[in-house]
């Protein structure tokens, strides 16, 4: 539970400490949005760093190197922990926002940080405002800022992490309709961290592994038809490799 609780602190602590700098930052976007986005970014990645090392998280990340730094991507990866957003955060290296659920709009202050950092929030039970919110994420890939959507819709609660959840295609209109390359991410043993012993946090060793860059333009009439059962397939893939060669 310690480590719980420290999280907890370190998390309710920064969004408390940190309502003048949301103005500051918001006074800063008047004059220089794109300084605002990094400055923004990189102080939430720093929060992060520490939530993770706080929660002795062992993180063996592969194939980082593969993420195009030059354009913005669709990250796209396969979800079981709350903390599969941290892991995945600390590792951008540009402006990039998460597709999130609309509910989390009602979260005071952490709300205002996740505009910030352009996420977009999803109405999953309403198809006309979920696709309006996929048409959001394709504005801000053309703006240049990366977009990371968990497609299977909602956190996978299966007991064998290797069982994926269905793709929803619709997230991948992101890719297709701004032509950016889509980053495909495994994560292993994430739920082992939190979820599988709510509300205790243990000290995890994780395997994090970027896929390579996904063009659909180059893929064949097929896989471009069911792209999202095309990537589903290959993060199974690293997902089930990592399994057998780190035993997690």
């Amino acid at each position: 539970m310690i480590r719980f609780l420290v999280v907890c602190i370190v998390v309710v602590g920064f969004l408390i400490l940190s309502i003048p700098i949301l103005f500051i930052e918001w006074l800063i976007g008047l004059a220089f949005p794109r300084v605002k986005d990094m400055t923004s970014l990189r102080l939430v990645q720093g929060v992060f760093r520490l939530c993770i090392r706080v929660a002795g998280i062992d993180a063996t990340v592969i194939g980082h190197e593969k993420v195009p730094t030059d354009q913005p991507v669709l990250y796209i990866g396969n979800h079981r922990s709350f903390f599969d957003i941290l892991l995945t955060y600390v590792q951008c290296p540009g402006r990039t926002g998460y597709v999130a659920k609309k509910e989390m709009l009602k979260i005071p202050l952490l709300s205002n940080w996740m505009k910030y950092l352009h996420c977009l929030f999803l109405d999953r039970d309403n198809i006309k405002e979920g696709l309006k919110t996929i048409l959001a994420g394709v504005d801000e890939v053309k703006k240049g800022i990366s977009v990371c959507i968990f497609p299977e819709g909602t956190r996978n609660k299966g007991k064998d992490e290797l069982e994926l959840l269905p793709f929803h295609e619709g997230s991948f209109k992101i890719a297709t309709k701004s032509g950016c390359p889509i980053i495909p991410i495994a994560l292993n043993n994430t739920s082992a961290i939190f979820e599988d012993q709510f509300p205790r946090i243990k000290a995890r060793k994780v395997v994090i592994e970027y896929g390579d860059p996904i063009y659909p333009s180059q893929l064949s009439k097929e896989d471009k038809k069911f792209l999202g059962e095309y990537c589903r397939k290959l993060i199974a893939e690293m997902l089930e490799k990592n399994k057998k060669e780190y035993g997690v």
